[in-house]
Order: structure tokens, then C-alpha cells, then sequence
């Protein structure tokens, strides 16, 4: 925050700079200045004093914000989680106690991968995990949203309605989305590693629901897991993708657009050169990038073209991308181009125009209407958990279909059904072209079909 108030300063410098230097042949314009810069001056001395002082005290008080009450805890551990995702990298490198560590949470609480630790914190462990990833500058409290608004005695998560059936143990995650989304990968593929080695019970299965970023997080620590051999890889089943921008967020490719754009200028470089400080993490989602190739030997505040590689999911689990628009259906013009707001349907399924897709299997694409990116946390259209031993996914069951509401079945991708008609339908019947005559063109009828079917062969 210190670091921003010199580049406003630079910004108010250049200003000043042009009303002084149009002014400059006006009588006393000298001494105007001088007494100008000189208050400015102070005055963002002061400002950064004291921006320094607040930081100093904010990160001191960190190791108290347990001890807050439950809502004002929430509001701290939001904005902390805010204050990461815009420039988490950089308090990371500074070691700085505001710098969210990636760990297990539970009660607010951070949990210690001990075993002792863990059997003190999941009395009923199961030897089923289900592991809730969040998405950029949220919380675990974030899985909590509309919590209340669900019908139920008590509130009602995805993770409550997994405890309730008796088979999963729900581990909920924070971790700062500030840092490369390949960083946070490993990171995960370590932490999912102890815990596999501390648990209770041996780990049978393991499924993941991640949320926007998060999503991206799961498929690097996936790729990062499996290069390694990870003993926590054979076990995951499933994993869920929320409204994740696997093909990159387009409101971080207009904001690289236009720090460009402001770039060029010389009035509103640092304008510019401050908006270029936000957290790598929020630098990857510009295309999806999920590995350190993505990334490396590239200025991402230079190049805005996609250096993204083609990583392939898991192939021991199932892949479940659901997507959201505030529209009833994708085929609404606003649907299909503003999504879930955040997300487009086509960027949550993976769909390429250049052939560099995601390869989603089409019964695993799943579309709610009228609901905006946040609704996906906890959206009331989620279908009972699987029976104990079934492989099918978590999200279906024999009884009732996915992501049901009120019983009915929510539309899957109105392109897979478009795709799934299209193949059912017969292929056209061409008129077999006479012995001798001239092949027709493709997409050109004949001039003179007449001649055509009078013409003899020799």
C-alpha cells in the first residue's frame, strides 16, 4: 500500500507538470510552484508514514483476529484475503504476517497436519475426503453463502449435506490467491500429500469442489501430483469445477488491455504502472495459466498473447465443469457472452475456438441458469449424495438426477445437446452425379440440372 502512494505521487507530479508548464511565462508561476511541491511532497511523506504504520499494526494483529467475535472475525479474515489476492506475491516475498500460508481450517482455526492434530479435529474421520478449494480473494467462510436461505433446520452447505450422509469428511482450505496459480498447485499437491500420510484412516477416495480460481488450483496440483507420483493421486474420483475460467477470465485480458493502452501515454504511465502491481494469481487468470511453463520467461505487464500449454486432466478421475449465467438459458445473447458475469460458457467448459480445448467428457457439463458467479458456492440445485461404495459421482445418484432442483433436472450445455442432435441426425442424401459429367463444386448447385440428368454416358 506504501508502494502505491509513489506512484500516485508520480501521477500528481506529471499533472502539475503540464498546468506549470502552460503557465509558465505568468508572473510569481515560480515561487507558486516551489511552495507546490513542496506541500505535495510532505503531504504524500505523511501518507506513506502512516500507510506503513497501519501495515506494521495490521500485521500484528493477525495473530488476534481468532480471538474477534465470529462476525467481525469474517470481515477481517475477508479483507486479509482481499488485501492477497492484489498483491499476495509481494507479501509473500517479504515474509510478511499478512501473507495467507495455505493450510486446513476448521472453526477458524488453522489445523497442523500432525496426526495427533488431525484426530483432534475430525473425531469421525472417514477414509472419504471431500476437499473444498475457494476461489480468488474468498475464504472458507465463502462456501457458506445463502447458507440460511436454503430449506432446512439449520444452514445448508454442499459440505453439511456431505456430512449428512455419513460417507465424506469435508477439509476446507484457505490459501493466498495472490501467488501463481502453479505455486499454489504444488503447494496443494504437498499439503493433500501430509494429510493422506497423517490421516486416521487409510484414504480410500478423495473429491475435490473447487470454485472459480480454485478450480485451476485442483488441475495444477493434479498435473504437479502426478508428474511426482503423489500417494494422494490414485485416490481422487472426482472433481468438481465451479464456474472455473479454464481458458483465463476475460476482465483480467481488458484490464492488461488497458494498462497497455495507458502505457503509451506519458501522463497516465504510472496510472498504469500501479494497476500492474496486482497479485501474480490474478496475472494468471488473463489465459488459465496453470504451470510454471505457462508463465516463465514472459513479462506479463508486456505480453498479451497466450503462452498457455495444453495439460491434460487427470485421467484416473472425473471432470465435472458446471457452469452459470444470468440468463435463463446459454443461447440468450448476454448468456453466452457475459456468463455467470465472470465466466462465459464456453471459457467454463473448456471450449477453444483454435482447437486448444479442455476435454470435458459433454455428459459431464452441467449449465444453472438466472444465477451469477457467487451462486455456485452454494447454490440450492445440487443433488443428493451417492450411497456408500457406489463410483458414480458424489453430485449423482440413482435417485436423483445432477444438480436438481425441486426434483427437475437443471439443462446440461444447450451446445452438447446441440451436438448430441446433430450426430443423431442422418447424413444428407446427394444425387449420384452421371458417368462423365463434371464434379460439382462444394456449396455450388448446378446451372442446369436438366442437362444433367438427360446427359448420356459415351
Amino acid at each position: 500500500m506504501a508502494g502505491a502512494v509513489a506512484y500516485i505521487k508520480e501521477i500528481h507530479r506529471r499533472m502539475a507538470a503540464g498546468v506549470f508548464g502552460a503557465t509558465s511565462a505568468m508572473p510569481g508561476s515560480t515561487s507558486v510552484r516551489a511552495a507546490h511541491d513542496g506541500i505535495s511532497g510532505r503531504a504524500c511523506s505523511g501518507v506513506r508514514g502512516a500507510l506503513l504504520a497501519t501495515g506494521w499494526l495490521a500485521g500484528g494483529m493477525t495473530s488476534k483476529v481468532s480471538a474477534l467475535p465470529a462476525a467481525m472475525r469474517q470481515r477481517t479474515n475477508l479483507a486479509i484475503a482481499a488485501l492477497d489476492a492484489a498483491v499476495g506475491d509481494r507479501l509473500c516475498d517479504a515474509n510478511s504476517s499478512l501473507a495467507i500460508r495455505m493450510a486446513l481450517r476448521s472453526g477458524g482455526r488453522v489445523i497442523p497436519v500432525r496426526p495427533d492434530r488431525l484426530e483432534a479435529a475430525y473425531p469421525d474421520a472417514t477414509p472419504r475426503l471431500a476437499v473444498f478449494l475457494h476461489g480468488l480473494g474468498e475464504t472458507e467462510n465463502s462456501w457458506r453463502m445463502h447458507a440460511d436461505d436454503h430449506d432446512g433446520d439449520g444452514p445448508v452447505t454442499y459440505g453439511s449435506r456431505l456430512v449428512a450422509a455419513g460417507s465424506y469428511t469435508t477439509l476446507y482450505l484457505r490459501y493466498n490467491t495472490g501467488l501463481h496459480i502453479s505455486d499454489n498447485g504444488k503447494r496443494l499437491s504437498d499439503l493433500l500429500t501430509a494429510v493422506v500420510s497423517a490421516w486416521p484412516t487409510p484414504v480410500e477416495e478423495i473429491i475435490v469442489i473447487a470454485h472459480s480460481m480454485g478450480g485451476l488450483v485442483a488441475r495444477s496440483a493434479c498435473h504437479y501430483g502426478q508428474q511426482t507420483e503423489e500417494p494422494w493421486i490414485p485416490a481422487v474420483r472426482h472433481v468438481f469445477y465451479l464456474g472455473a475460467p479454464h481458458l483465463g477470465a476475460p476482465v483480467e485480458r481488458l484490464t492488461s488491455y488497458a494498462t497497455g493502452m495507458l502505457s503509451k501515454s506519458e501522463l497516465t504511465r504510472p496510472i498504469a504502472a500501479l494497476v500492474n502491481r496486482r497479485g501474480a494469481g490474478i496475472k494468471d487468470l488473463r489465459f488459465g495459466y496453470i504451470v510454471d511453463d505457462d508463465w516463465t520467461n514472459c513479462d506479463p505487464d508486456a505480453c498479451v498473447r497466450s503462452h498457455r500449454h495444453n495439460v491434460p486432466l487427470l485421467s484416473t478421475a472425473n471432470h465435472h465443469s458446471i457452469s452459470a449465467t444470468i440468463t435463463t438459458g446459454q443461447r440468450h445473447p448476454f448468456g453466452w457472452i457475459f456468463g455467470d458475469l465472470l465466466a462465459p460458457p464456453a471459457n467454463a467448459y473448456g471450449r477453444h475456438p483454435r482447437n486448444r480445448n479442455i476435454p470435458f467428457d459433454s455428459d459431464h457439463r452441467y449449465h444453472i441458469g438466472r444465477s451469477h458467479h457467487f451462486d455456485l458456492l452454494n447454490h440450492p440445485a445440487y443433488s443428493t449424495p451417492r450411497e456408500p461404495g457406489s463410483r458414480s459421482s458424489p453430485l449423482r445418484s440413482n435417485r436423483m438426477p445432477p444438480f436438481t432442483d425441486n426434483g427437475r433436472q437443471l439443462p446440461r450445455c444447450t451446445a452438447d445437446r446441440h451436438d448430441e442432435g446433430r450426430a443423431k441426425r442422418p447424413p444428407p442424401t446427394q444425387n449420384p452425379v452421371p458417368h462423365g459429367a463434371p464434379e460439382p463444386r462444394p456449396g455450388k448447385k448446378f446451372e442446369d440440372s436438366r442437362r444433367l440428368r438427360t446427359h448420356k454416358p459415351p
